[in-house]
């Protein structure tokens, strides 16, 4: 297991494996990630041998970025990481890899709260027990697209 910097040799894979996490994470295009490249602090990935197997995004406060639930970390804490998505892909989950990166995050983070948002609609159960098992507390839920989807926001507290 190997945890580094994303770069951009990376994009087109971290791209398939995000939108086979569709619905649990937000679609995205590649011009979207070449702008998390440059804006995340960190985006890492995780390797296992010679493949790619995850992602981490984290992103800080005070960025130009059309996210409600990113808005609502903005509007109700001071500092923070804000975890915009973590995958793992099918074939390497299980591996305790999203725990190797959260467990980089907790030690290398300047930050005292974690934040991220987790799907109640649609449901993503085993995220919610991940996040939970990890020691993050739903601090609030909201309710976006006209009631279509419903999140968990979550914080961790270093």
């Amino acid at each position: 297991m190997n945890i580094r910097r994303a770069q951009n040799k990376d994009l087109p894979k971290v791209l398939e494996m995000n939108q086979a996490a569709l619905p649990h994470v937000s679609e995205v295009k590649l011009s979207d990630m070449k702008r998390f490249l440059k804006q995340a602090d960190p985006f890492l990935v995780i390797e296992e041998g010679e493949e790619l197997a995850g992602f981490i995004i984290v992103l800080q406060k005070g960025l130009k970025y059309d996210s409600l639930n990113y808005a609502f970390f903005c509007n109700n804490y001071s500092d923070f990481d804000y975890v915009d998505r973590i995958v793992i892909g099918e074939k390497f989950r299980g591996k305790k890899l999203g725990t190797a990166l959260y467990n980089f995050l907790f030690q290398t983070s300047d930050k005292k709260i974690i934040t991220c948002e987790i799907n109640i609609k649609p449901a993503n159960p085993d995220s919610l027990l991940f996040h939970k098992a990890l020691g993050f507390k739903q601090v609030a839920e909201q309710v976006t697209e006209r009631g279509k989807k419903s999140v968990a926001m979550m914080i961790k507290q270093l």
